[in-house]
């Protein structure tokens, strides 16, 4: 389980896997990256981070407050090939990341001003170790229908690692497979729908998407039973 604890100590180079030297970024780049995001920042009003996968179940940053939102004009898709983590380049798996068209829901989280610097940080070791994310500004509309604007971790199409082909049929055979240091690829699936199921929020696809991976697993076992 990727703990804050386990971030904060996180060696990147070794702690998530064997990542490929030249799509590892350097300290130096995260940071760059944070401070570019931040001086693009649209407004003075609170940092508002919008979890669409795991920071929905295990956020590890401090928040002062957590409302359910929707993202308009971007869906799921796990286009982004997995190497580590829940991965390895031998046996790769998928990460979920944003595409354009469609809508999103999710968790929208408050981060305090206080120590607003030390939680990005920790954001970004987390989310940008290749930078494979493009984090952009984007309009959320939250459940009580106030409107905020929120750091969105949205899919970088000219990373290495994009895979255009994020069709159901092709990456749950992956999915089903996948497995690395944090565990493996088909419990981040379960633990989305999972938590998506909990909170009410609907997405057909990714539901589709367990279940056909479930189907692939119970086909496996009774082969090798």
């Amino acid at each position: 389980m990727l703990t804050r604890e386990f971030l904060l100590k996180a060696d990147c180079k070794t702690a998530f896997g064997d990542i490929e030297a030249s799509l590892l970024w350097t300290c130096e780049q995260r940071a760059a990256s944070l401070a570019a995001t931040l001086a693009c920042r649209p407004d003075r009003g609170p940092v508002w981070i919008f979890g669409y996968g795991s920071l929905m179940w295990n956020p590890v940053f401090e928040a002062e407050e957590i409302a359910a939102a929707t993202l308009h004009g971007w869906h799921r898709a796990f286009c982004l090939r997995l190497t580590v983590g829940r991965g390895t380049a031998q046996q790769p798996g998928r990460m979920l990341a944003l595409k354009e068209g469609g809508s999103t829901s999710g968790l929208a989280y408050r981060l305090p001003d206080t120590h607003l610097q030390e939680e990005l940080e920790l954001l970004w070791k987390r989310e940008m170790i290749t930078g494979c994310y493009l984090p952009s500004w984007r309009e959320l509309t939250l459940d009580d229908g106030r409107r905020v604007t929120a750091l969105v971790f949205i899919m970088d199409p000219r990373h290495p690692h994009y895979e255009a082909d994020s069709c159901s049929h092709t990456i749950a055979p992956l999915i089903a497979r996948a497995s690395g240091p944090l565990g493996t690829n088909a419990q981040y699936l379960f633990s989305l729908e999972q938590e998506l199921n909990r909170r009410g929020m609907e997405d057909a696809a990714l539901v589709d998407l367990a279940r056909q991976v479930r189907e692939l697993q119970i086909g496996h076992h009774r082969m090798q039973g």
